[in-house]
This record gives C-alpha cells, structure tokens and sequence, in this order.
C-alpha cells in the first residue's frame, strides 16, 4: 500500500530571497540533521541571465535502522537524488527527491516548493507532499514502512527549527536584507541599491545579489513556520495553513495535519455537494484513529443523509412542536472550564412515555439533531471567544427521579435509534458526559445503552450517585461555581424546563403518529435504493416525446456502482412492491426493484443508450440524456465491486430487534430523476452540475445523435 504525505501551507514571514539565503546554507550537509550526512554536486545549470539556476545533488543519508536490518540489506547508508529548480524571476524554488538505493525495492518521491504569499508579497509559503511505496524488502517490508514514516516525521519536526536557526544566523551576521532578481540589463545602481536597503531597515547588511550567495541555492524539503504565531489570512481556500490549524484546529503531529489535507482534498475533488467544515472532517479521522479510508466510509454515508434529510438547514426551518418545547427537560446552559458548550438534560424528570405517545419516535430524533446541530455552531463560537479550538460540549445528565417506567420498552427503543443516528454521524463531539445522581434503576438502563456506544465515548462519561457529585472530584471539578445550577444546589438559575408528565389529551394513535413520521423524512426529494450482488436497481421512465430530457442526479452511498440507462420499445413487468417503504429511516435497507427480466436480451429486447459509468462510493453525479426514441428508459444501478468494510463493530439497532441483517455484497444509493421537455431544459437544470465530464450533455449535436455527450452546468446551490 503506498503510504502518502500532504503538509499544510507553511508561511514565513520573511521574503522569499532572505529564506533562500538561509535555506542555501544547510548543504553540502547539516548538523541540524544527524541523518543527513553529506551531498555532492551531480550537475548543475544556470541560465545566462541568472534567474534560473537547477542543481542536482547526489544526497548521503545514515537512517536511524536496527544492525541487523542493515546487515541483511548490505548497506549503511541510503542514497537520494535531489533536483532543485529555483526560478529568481517567478521568486519560487521546485524540490524534487527519490531514493537512488533499493529502487527497484522502495519507491520515495518528494515534491517541495517555496513560493511567495498571495496576499503578501514579503512572506513566502512552502508545501511538501511525499508517497512511499514498498515494493519488496527481504520480508521485512512492514518495518522498514514502520521506520521510514518514524523517520521522516522526525525529519517533519526537527526541520521546523531550520529555518529559524538560519535566520537567526544570517541576522547575527547583520545580513536581514536581499535584493530582488533583476535582468543584466537593469541591475539597479549601488546608489539604489543602498537607498533600497536602507528602506528596507535600518540595521540591514546589504548583500551584492543572489549569485554571490554559497553556489547552489537548494532544499530538500523542510520548513517551519515564521516567529509570529497569529493566524494568517489570504491562503488559497483549497488549502489548509498551518497557523489557521494550530488556532482553530489544534496542534496536530504531521501525519495527522497529512490525514486530514489528503481527506479534505479528496471531498473537494469527489462530492459536489456542501463539504463539511474543516473541524467536522477532523472529527471524523479521530473517530477513526486518523485511518483515512475508514473515516472516508463513515463521512460520506453521514454526508448522503443529512443531504437526504436536509440536516443541514434544520436550525433554520424546522421548528420543534410546542409539546416538546413545554415537557423535553434539556437546554444549553453557560459552557464548563474548558471554554465547552454546557448541555444540561434532568432525564429523570422526563415522561420519555408521554413524549414518544405524543410525538412518535423520528420527531424526537430529529429534535436531537437540532441540539447536535445547535452545539456545532456553539463550537465554533467559542472557539472565536475563548480563542482556542472547541470541537466538542459537555453534557450534564441529572438521573434524579429515574424509574422503572423509563424503561418502557419502545421509549428504550427510541433512546437506542438516537444514539446510533448521533453515533455516527455526530462523531468525537461529546467532550464530557457528567451523570449526577444515578438511582438503583440505571444499572439495568446502563445495561441496554452501554453496547451501542463507542469505546472512545464511554471513556467520556463520569457517573455519580447520590451526592457524590458534590464532593472532591466532583462537578467543581468541571462546571464553575457561579454556573452550577440551583436544582444542584447551585447558585445559578438554569432556564431549562422542568419536564414533567406530558397530559394524555396530547397522545396521538399510532395511524396519526405514522404518517407524521412519514411526512418528516420524506421532505426531501431523494429515494434511496439497495444494490445487491447480482440483483441491481432499476427504475422505469416511459417517454411519450422523443425530445425529452431524462435528468438525474444521484449519491454513491455505499460500494462502488455502474450506472446505465437502457431503451426499450415494450413494458417490463410491473415490479412486486417492496415491504419496506424506500423513505423510512429506520429501513435498514433501502428498496431494491428489478424490471428487467432474465429471458431479456440486450440488442434484442432493449439496447443500450448511454455508455456505462463507473461510479465510486462517496460521489455525486449529475447528468442528463435527451431521448431520441418515445418508449421506456431503464435507469439502473448495478454492482460493481465489494465496498469497503464497516469500519465499526457497534451493533445496530435495526438488528437487537431482529431487523434484517446488512449484506456484505450491498451497495447504497440516493437518486432523484426527472423528465423535462427540451425547450424547458436549461432554465429548470440550473440546480444541477455535472460531476462526470465525458458523459451526458445537452447540445446543439444532441438532437441528431444517438448518443448524448458531456457537459456541466453551473450550480445554484
């Protein structure tokens, strides 16, 4: 497996001319790098003006390996070829590196750059990105992985100092100043040059240009940041900065900053629709201890469903029934030592029976995710007052008062649903969970919950009976006195409600409550679907004008997919209906409809209309197809290689209550299709942008072809 690296923007707050001053000096080698022994010139070229200037250097490196590693490989020292490119008149330097010893074994390659600041024409930026791939290596190809990336992390850190060192060595030697590039013919005079110097400051060493600096102005790749610790504005918004992930983000070792640029990379290339911010993919890779493909798993599925149910705008347009607003005993209050949110919930005072009675089991839910979803946007405003990052809130859980009769089984029932539905798609945003008071009854709640939550989160969770709370290690510990509140003996008025039993007047029957569940996840125009091993999906469309336009835009929910449209002059057999309704969030499934049958023949009961399309778990695609032919269109969805693993051996809800159990040879997919006459089609498509170049297209050439071509439009979202 190829191991990658990916550094976020590093900036210096000096001129790119001053860092190549400082960065020159580190060869032909490097006390500051123990590893890095020597170097000799292999070739070197300048061009005849002096702005461009590429040396090749044949670099000497002592890895830090066990004797018998070397013993079994031959060699004490590895060799790497590095070729550095620096441009004077663009103002940037280009580093490329692979290793010259067991090439044929271990493939490295390194790309550096230095370039200046967009918006700041006197700091200069740097970036790295590496792969290492381990062909073979006399069996032992899982510890040379283990030290090469121990390895070049360490050189990651470590080379943060270099830089800095170097400049502090350069101003010692009173030089803070050089001069720009400019042509022969317009270099400038000493009278300017030093009327420029002193401009620049007061206590600067001029010095002659560029080319008298030590022969061969290079690097191989190391860089730290500048002085000042403040965030820096104005990178490009496809990249990540190391000052902004430092201040809103966290300190995180190099891999982990590689984890989450490669993760946030490949969204921006992959999903069309809203990506997460930058926090909530971190959450993510901590979720998954920084495995990318994993995390990858969890986050595309969590991006499918809240697109699906429109998560992203619930603050905004859902308002929560006013039963829950008078009798759900849970509200924000303040926020604990840590800068977190403060979430307080007296569970023991809530008719969890007279809610789920009166409300039914997804209105409750979807009240959660508005907490969630608050809590998210009080993250990121403390992050802004306390300035530092906070990604996570503590929830105080008040269990006073708990008894057998919260244990009413469909109450459990929906306590589980929630869980797993926060579980997976709010990960690593629980900070702390205080559980005060906790009756004789929680051990047998405790009991029924525990196996639903993960590991890292129950780490989270601090139990207290009676009033233990109050003693040493308690809620001072946490919470501020000030804030504590009064029904804790605390000093503070708290605004949560006090709960209580919910009047039976307000009970709906369970016709009513179905189809208020129905109408609240089916607000959305998607239909989700199940492709099985050799059972596709298929959904029909009849064509009544031979000019209209199938339009369709789709997620790859889960698995990797083909996607096909077929045409066909007769009917297929009307489908049997599925049991389980494609709408239901609590359908472990999906739908799954096939429509053509067996005894069919492609070229004899139906064609082929489009080119198939190979569709990777997580995409969004988009498109369109102009009909040449009145008739019946067959949109299909098919298998196409095994999806990844579940990254979670958690249980599921679905499957404690004898649900169906989820196949390993299943993929997952979210659609919505529309038919729109040609002369309608540009005005009402603008909504949709094609994600596959080189698939569909509407085009003047479309009309008289048999095939459509490809095109994006632009997105309205």
């Amino acid at each position: 497996m190829v191991q990658k690296y990916q550094s976020p923007v590093r900036v210096y707050k000096h001129p790119f001319e001053l860092i190549m001053a400082a960065y020159e000096r580190r060869f032909p080698t490097c006390p500051l790098i123990p590893m890095f022994v020597d170097s000799d010139t292999v070739s070197e070229f300048k061009s005849e003006d002096g702005a461009i200037h590429v040396i090749e250097r044949r670099c000497k490196l002592d890895i830090d390996a066990p004797r018998l590693l070397k013993k079994i490989a031959g060699v004490d020292y590895v060799y790497f070829v590095q070729k550095n490119s620096l441009n004077s008149r663009e103002r940037t330097l280009h580093i490329e590196a692979h290793n010259e010893t067991f090439s044929n074994r271990v493939i490295i390659h390194e790309h550096c750059c230095y370039t200046v600041h967009p918006e700041n024409e006197d700091w200069t930026c740097f970036e790295q990105s590496a792969s290492l791939d381990i062909k073979s290596f006399f069996g032992f190809e899982s510890t040379v992985e283990k030290i090469a990336m121990k390895q070049y992390t360490s050189n990651i850190k470590k080379g943060k100092e270099i830089i800095e060192y170097y400049l502090r060595q350069l101003e010692e030697e009173g030089i803070t100043f050089v001069p720009r590039w400019t042509p022969p013919s317009l270099q400038p005079s000493s009278e300017t040059l030093s009327s420029s110097k002193s401009q620049a400051t007061s206590s600067a060493v001029l010095v002659p240009d560029a080319a008298a600096l030590k022969e061969g102005l290079s690097g191989e790749g190391i860089s730290s940041p500048g002085p000042a610790s403040e965030p820096v504005v104005g990178t490009p918004d496809d990249k990540l900065d190391a000052d902004y992930i430092k201040r809103y983000l966290g300190d995180l070792t190099p891999l982990q900053e590689s984890c989450l640029i490669r993760l946030r990379q490949w969204l921006q290339e992959t999903h069309k629709g809203k990506i997460p911010k930058d926090e909530h993919i971190l959450r993510f890779l901590r979720a998954r201890d920084f495995n990318i493909d994993k995390a990858r798993e969890i986050m595309c599925q969590s991006l499918t469903w809240r697109k699906q149910h429109q998560v992203d705008y619930i603050l905004d347009t859902w308002t929560p029934p006013q039963v829950l607003q008078d009798y759900y005993a849970g509200g924000w209050h303040h926020h604990d030592k840590d800068g977190r949110p403060l979430y307080v919930l007296r569970l023991g005072q809530m008719d969890t029976k007279g809610l789920v009675r009166a409300l039914g089991e997804e209105a409750l839910l979807r009240y959660v995710l508005s907490i969630n979803e608050e809590g998210l946007r009080r993250c990121e405003e403390n992050t802004k007052v306390f300035g530092r990052p906070i990604s996570s809130w503590t929830c105080l859980v008040d269990l006073e008062g708990l008894n057998m009769r919260h244990l009413w089984r469909p109450g459990v029932k929906a306590l589980l649903r929630i869980i797993e539905v926060v579980e997976a798609n709010y990960p690593e945003t629980l900070g702390r969970l205080l559980i005060l008071r906790a009756p004789r009854v929680f051990p047998v709640l405790w009991t029924l919950v525990s196996p639903f939550i993960d590991d890292n989160t129950r780490r989270k969770f601090l139990i207290y009976a009676g009033n233990d709370y109050q003693g040493p290690g308690g809620l001072l510990d946490y919470i501020d006195k000030e804030i504590i509140p009064d029904f804790l003996s605390g000093e503070c008025m708290c605004d949560v409600p006090e709960g209580g039993l919910v009047p039976k007047s307000l009970y709906r029957t369970a016709e009513e409550l179905e189809n208020e569940d129905l109408k609240l996840w089916t607000e959305t125009i998607y239909q989700s679907a199940s492709v099985f091993k050799g059972a596709p999906h298929e959904i029909l469309i009849q064509i009544v004008d031979a000019a209209s336009v199938i339009t369709w835009d789709f997620d790859v929910c889960k698995g990797d997919i083909v996607f096909n449209i077929y045409h066909s002059k007769r009917s297929p057999q009307p489908p049997k209906k599925d049991a389980l309704g494609a709408h239901s969030i609590t359908s472990p499934g999906g739908n799954n409809v096939q429509l053509i049958d067996k005894v069919w023949q492609l070229g004899r009961d139906y064609s082929t209309v489009e080119s198939p399309l190979i569709c990777k778990e997580g995409e969004s695609v988009q498109g369109s197809h102009v009909t040449r032919w009145p008739g019946f269109y067959i949109l299909q969805w098919k298998f196409h290689s095994m999806p990844a693993c579940s990254a979670t051996n958690l249980p599921r809800v679905d499957d404690v209550l004898a649900s169906l159990q989820v196949s390993s040879h299943k993929c997952k997919v979210m659609y919505y299709t529309e038919v729109i006459g040609s002369e309608d089609f540009r005005g009402s498509m603008t909504s949709l942008e094609s994600s596959h170049s080189g698939f569909s297209q509407l085009s003047a050439a479309t009309t008289s072809s048999s095939q459509s071509h490809s095109s994006s439009m632009i997105s309205s979202e």
